[in-house]
């Protein structure tokens, strides 16, 4: 039977970070997943400040035909108000637009070059918890033992299920809904968000390609006053939107639109049972008051893949990995839960943006703290105020 120090089920974002940080630290490693790369991946295709840094730190390179560089962003108020928000120049990347379908593959070409054994096309089947390991059970019949096992296998976890830890009932906090498409508005090469009346505390966005494509799409809380039905309107109507329309012109839907659950309640999840680490969206770590979760994905799996190499045994390590990310996470999400039932309230987030809008000091300091520039909490506790927090540079600064 095949041994590893750590098995990896699922490499998208969350489970690359994990797979490249285990083999620099000198980890023995497999990673499986069911999908055969490159392959699309629902997604508003939006990267942070916070997922360029991990990127960064890991070593890729934008190379795909999609990457597009953002140095401001657009938001429009539920009542018209347009706000323009500038993130530092010249001082690195900020924020980026890449698709899916390329970042991933991208990131597992990385971890295999890295030393990774990497297995496509291949579904997790069992798992059971010895003495001697972690035994998973591959649809092929194979088998790997392996000290610990990293969970990065997504919203509906399979690992999680098979363990009988899946929360019951639970469907995700967000919806989302994307499309792609060709827009000739000589504004839609911009990065827009609107606060539309009826999505609030959601937004629907349109997030420029470097290949003159854009994302077009609109991210929800689930419950409340929509249901299928009402979803399935808005999306019917989006580019009739006078406000998306003035934008994007002419806009001609280049594939079906596509709908994702967005799993966003890590101050509650399990993190951990017994040697398995769940990570990403396994770990429901997606920001709530944005829906953007590729940051929190890459953070995870790197912290998961650092508790393995540090500790003794793979209970400590699941102990440190638990502690590691709810230090990192935890506060910023509950203060993004208690903003986001601000921003459902129409007075207040036109007031909010309001007050954003007050001067040029305001506009890029709030930019950057949307674009996850540094720990979202941080701003409003000064313990964790340390030299350089709110001046740092970008990704890739040393490149510009």
């Amino acid at each position: 039977m095949p041994q590893c120090d750590v098995l990896i089920v699922g490499t998208g974002p969350a489970g690359c970070a994990a797979a490249i940080t285990a083999r620099r630290l000198g980890l023995k490693v497999t990673a499986i997943d069911r999908a055969v790369f490159p392959r699309d991946k629902c997604c508003g295709d939006g990267l942070t400040t916070l997922a360029l840094r991990e990127l960064d730190s890991l070593g890729l390179t934008p190379s795909g035909s999609s990457w597009l560089t953002i140095n401001d962003a657009y938001i429009r108020s539920p009542s018209g108000r347009e706000v323009h928000l500038q993130l530092p120049q010249n001082r690195g990347h900020y924020a980026a637009i890449v698709k899916r379908v390329e970042l991933d593959a991208e990131l597992v070409d990385l971890a295999r070059n890295e030393g990774t054994d990497i297995r496509e096309g291949c579904s997790f089947a069992a798992i059971e918890l010895t003495a001697q390991g972690v035994q998973v059970s591959l649809d092929n019949g194979e088998r790997i033992l392996a000290n610990n096992v990293v969970a990065a296998d997504g919203m509906w976890s399979p690992v999680r299920k098979a363990l009988g830890c899946t929360p019951t009932g639970y469907r995700g906090d967000w919806h989302g809904f994307r499309q792609y498409v060709k827009a000739d508005g000589p504004q839609s090469r911009n990065l827009w968000v609107w606060f539309e009346k009826d999505l609030l505390p959601g937004y629907a966005w349109s997030f420029p390609l470097a290949d003159d494509q854009v994302n077009l799409g609109f991210g929800v809380v689930r419950g409340g006053h929509l249901n299928g039905k009402k979803l399935a309107a808005i999306w019917a109507g989006l580019l009739d939107r006078p406000a998306i329309k003035e934008i994007l012109g002419n806009a001609t839907p280049q594939d079906s639109h596509t709908a994702w659950p967005i799993p966003a309640q890590l101050p509650k999840a399990r993190l951990t049972e017994g040697p398995v680490l769940f990570v990403g969206d396994a770990a429901t770590a997606t920001d709530p008051l944005t829906g953007e979760g590729i940051g929190q994905a890459l953070e995870t799996g790197r912290l998961a893949a650092e508790a393995v190499a540090r500790e003794a045994t793979p209970e400590l390590a699941a102990k440190s990995y638990e502690i590691s990310a709810r230090a990192a996470l935890q506060l910023d999400h509950r203060l993004a839960k208690r903003l986001s039932g601000v921003l459902s309230r129409p007075r207040l987030a036109e007031a909010s943006l309001r007050a954003v809008d007050t001067n040029e000091w305001t506009r890029t300091q709030f930019a950057r703290w949307m674009f996850e520039d540094y720990p979202r909490a941080s701003l409003f506790d000064p313990r964790r105020w340390r030299r350089g927090l709110f001046n740092r540079d970008g990704a890739w600064a040393e490149s510009n």
